[in-house]
């Protein structure tokens, strides 16, 4: 399966604060926020929600077009997705804007408090997801966190190419109005969502879960350390627990990695299960390490963790595709 990744690519700035946010910030308080905090450390990783996206696809031999916009600063970070797996030949390059910016810090108890600037995503709009499609016909397109017209215009072009979409709007739902994300939703062969994201898109639309269910073929919800939820409309819903005893050592891009291993076992046309299974093992991965792009997909640890965490015949399902991973 080709699979298309469209979306952010930047430059994630992670800070970790050794306090909690919430021994700081004062309920009466509110509305004179001033607030300054002393990190202790600092790492500069690649990021981008697409690109990290990409990535894991890539490790695990899948070769996924990636579809954003970025600066001039690119070239050293093309070269590292390159390496990679990913193909970057639908990367805009922008002469006027630097690459995107991500800066997040976390707490102990790994809230997070975020800042992203734009920068060349602004012109993602530009890029024509026909082009690449006409040299090498793709399967399945991701429509992940971007310049909101630009995941409206990609959105729209998969509809009419009548090629299978992803809506994973994920952190654009607090820019997106009601009707965008009807747009952006409607008619997805998936839609991801976390749990918090899950109340505000219903919010945002006014639809109840029922109504979502009936604009798309299945509902992913991630819970964090609770595993995952898959829904369908009138069928029986799917919970998975999530892997226990990892080492936390950065949440940053966690759920994109469950994103690479979910749409990865799909490409192999396995089932949901298993789908669910892959997504929530590489996501281990990216949490035990710092950065979103620092993890390495090693077959045998992930079969292994699927055996132990989720069964043999969990494992055996996989093990075939896993021996094509990079």
């Amino acid at each position: 399966m080709r699979i298309a990744v469209t979306g952010s690519i930047a430059t994630d700035h992670l800070m970790v604060f050794p306090g909690r946010f919430a021994e700081q910030i004062l309920p009466d308080q509110l509305a004179h926020v001033s607030l300054s905090f002393l990190v202790d450390t600092l790492e500069v990783r690649r990021g981008g929600v697409a690109a990290n996206i990409a990535y894991g696809l890539g490790g695990f031999g899948l070769s996924p077009l990636l579809a954003g916009a970025v600066g001039s600063d690119f070239a050293e970070y093309e070269i590292w997705l390159k390496e990679h797996g990913v193909d970057t030949s639908a990367v805009h390059v922008s002469t006027e804007r630097q690459t995107a910016r991500f800066l997040c810090m976390t707490d102990r108890d790994a809230n997070q408090i975020a800042a992203f600037y734009a920068g060349a995503m602004a012109e993602a709009g530009t890029i024509d997801l026909r082009v690449p499609h006409t040299h090498s016909p793709l399967d399945l397109i991701v429509i992940s966190p971007d310049d909101p017209d630009a995941m409206l215009h990609h959105t729209a072009q998969a509809r009419t190419l009548g090629i299978p979409f992803v809506a994973d709007p994920s952190q654009q739902l607090a820019r997106l109005h009601g009707q965008q994300v009807h747009d952006l939703v409607q008619g997805a062969r998936l839609l991801f969502t976390n749990e918090y994201e899950r109340a505000l898109l219903l919010e945002k639309t006014g639809w109840s879960p029922t109504q979502v269910l009936q604009q798309v073929g299945t509902w992913v919800t991630t819970l964090g350390s609770k595993g995952v939820r898959i829904e369908h409309d009138n069928e029986p819903t799917i919970t998975l627990e999530a892997i226990p005893d990892v080492s936390v050592e950065d949440p940053t891009g966690v759920g994109d990695a469950f994103r690479a291993g979910f749409l990865a076992a799909i490409s192999w046309h396995l089932a949901l299960p298993s789908a669910a299974q892959l997504g929530c093992a590489t996501a281990a991965l990216a949490l035990s390490t710092i950065g979103s792009q620092t993890y390495e997909v090693d077959p045998a640890r992930v079969a292994d963790t699927v055996h132990t965490v989720y069964g043999a015949q969990a494992a055996d399902l996989l093990r075939p595709h896993l021996g094509r991973s990079r």
